[in-house]
């Protein structure tokens, strides 16, 4: 059963890991700060996902534990939901730069998880800031000291995700030291440290196939997932063993399934395409794209009935992302959402019914959406969505899950058109970092992309919560967050 440490003492490695404990697993979510939660991990899990990390957790801090809430919020161990049945295979993510300290924090969790993974791929200025992430890409020393350390001492697995180097060569020297380190899953982020933000432009799927040639573990691939379709065609193109989503899970945690077979008359749901001639449109649109407030509401479902406590921050980025496309449509009601204000001592109280704020916001909108589709009633999807002649992707309609799609950089060295891309398959200028490099599950953190485009007077409001990352004695960032949400975009590491 995945996710379920065998009897044997022996420990699993590799491939018989990857396996017989993971399930042999092709849909894997990132680590994301304030978004990988258990709630969304639930959510993520019943749309197909099958591997979840958790958000990066900083090692320096979960290990002295000085700071007495710091363990319990970003993993809740005593309330048996975290790590446990419904919570597996679960990888938990550290940011480290002293083996100490990543090992001392990986035995306490050990017996929630089924590996530990090293961040080796944050490239804001908070990693440089404190010295993790990828910017450790320089102090391969280091970085084979805290696998190795890992990998002699714990039960259980050690992994790393990292970003590329800008030549084939080095990229390929670096993941090979990275596997004789004792690193047993690799994930390959195809973007360099250099790619972050409006220059993210497009990862390079020729350098994660270089990697999963030149290495003898599992291979994970990451960036450019938007589509269901992207999922094979990355597959086919790097040989990886299984892809990673972190934005694109955000926007729809449905990512990974394909179509449900429904009549093609209904535009409130994905549509699997029809014996007519391939289009640009319908290349993409194979996937599942539930109707957005319909996630919103189970996600919301999902926090109210679970004993650990979800920050307001997460619930908040997760619902401005869900329902982007519907928000934008009716400004009034994204005003509401962002006013919003959910105090951490509130959440448990009365069953969760300060949550009932959002609730009653997004039956409002599902109302509004539903004459929207009534009004669509006899068109296809493909129909209904239209390409986007700044991107190349099509844009569904407003009451569907669907990616976030930001137009190349103009640089032409960071970013080529998707037509012109034969790499990748697939052009996305969104980073994969902000959650996933994030610090602490409970810590503050930046504004969000969502909120970051509502009224002057709502956003300053939201930004009451954000505080400038504080860096502990050592380097480490002690409460860095931000959602990819990269929550400028958002995820992790």
């Amino acid at each position: 059963m995945p996710g379920v440490t065998l009897g044997s003492s022996r420990k699993l490695e590799g491939y018989e890991f990857f396996q017989k404990v993971l399930g042999n697993p092709k849909y894997i979510v990132a680590p994301m700060v304030d978004q990988s939660e258990l709630a969304w991990r639930k959510l993520s899990r019943r749309y197909g996902a099958q591997v979840v990390y958790t958000p990066m957790i900083n090692a320096k801090m979960f290990a002295e534990g000085v700071r007495k809430p710091y363990r319990e919020q970003n993993f809740a161990t005593l309330l048996g939901e975290e790590g446990g049945p419904e919570d597996r295979p679960l990888i938990v993510q550290f940011c480290a730069n002293n083996a100490d300290h990543l090992l001392t924090s990986a035995k306490l969790l050990e017996p929630y998880c089924d590996a530990v993974d090293i961040n080796l791929g944050c490239p804001q200025d908070i990693a440089r800031r404190g010295r993790y992430g990828s910017y450790l890409q320089d102090e391969w020393d280091l970085i084979h000291e805290m696998i190795s350390t890992l990998h002699e001492n714990l039960s259980i697995p050690v992994t790393a995700k990292f970003r590329v180097f800008p030549t084939v060569e080095k990229t390929v020297e670096y993941a090979k030291m990275l596997e004789r380190a004792g690193a047993q899953i690799l994930t390959c982020h195809g973007r360099t440290r250099e790619q972050r933000g409006h220059r993210s432009g497009v990862a390079d799927w020729d350098k994660i196939r270089a990697v999963k040639e030149a290495v003898s573990v599992p291979v994970i691939a990451n960036g450019n997932l938007l589509f269901y379709g992207d999922i094979e065609r990355c597959l086919a193109a790097t040989g990886a063993d299984a892809v990673m989503s972190a934005e694109g899970n955000l926007y729809n945690p449905a990512l990974f399934m394909p179509a449900p077979s429904t009549d093609p008359s209904a535009p409130s749901s994905s549509t699997a395409p029809t014996n007519a001639p391939t289009t640009t449109a319908s290349m993409y649109l194979t996937g599942h794209h539930p109707r957005n407030t319909s996630l919103a509401l189970e996600y919301l479902s999902i926090v109210k009935s679970q004993k650990t406590l979800t920050t307001p921050s997460a619930v908040k980025g997760h619902l401005f992302k869900l329902l982007r496309p519907a928000l934008a449509r009716y400004p009034d009601l994204r005003e509401r959402l962002g006013r919003v204000r959910v105090e951490r001592s509130e959440r448990d109280k009365d069953g969760g019914a300060a949550w009932g704020r959002y609730e009653d916001i997004i039956r409002e909108l599902d109302e509004r959406l539903e004459v929207d589709i009534e009004a669509a009633k006899g068109k296809s999807l493909e129909e209904l969505s239209p390409i986007d002649k700044a991107t190349g992707f099509p844009v569904l309609p407003h009451w569907l899950a669907q990616p976030y799609i930001r137009p190349l950089p103009a640089d032409p060295e960071v970013a080529q058109h998707a037509q012109e891309n034969q790499k990748s398959g697939v052009a996305v200028a969104a980073t994969e970092c902000v959650l996933e490099e994030g610090a602490s599950r409970g810590s503050k953190r930046h504004i969000s992309e969502e909120l970051a485009a509502l009224p002057e007077s709502v956003a300053q409001g939201s930004v009451g919560e954000a505080k400038r990352p504080k860096l502990d004695s050592e380097g480490v960032d002690a409460e860095a967050v931000g959602p990819d949400g990269e929550s400028a975009p958002a995820p992790a590491g």
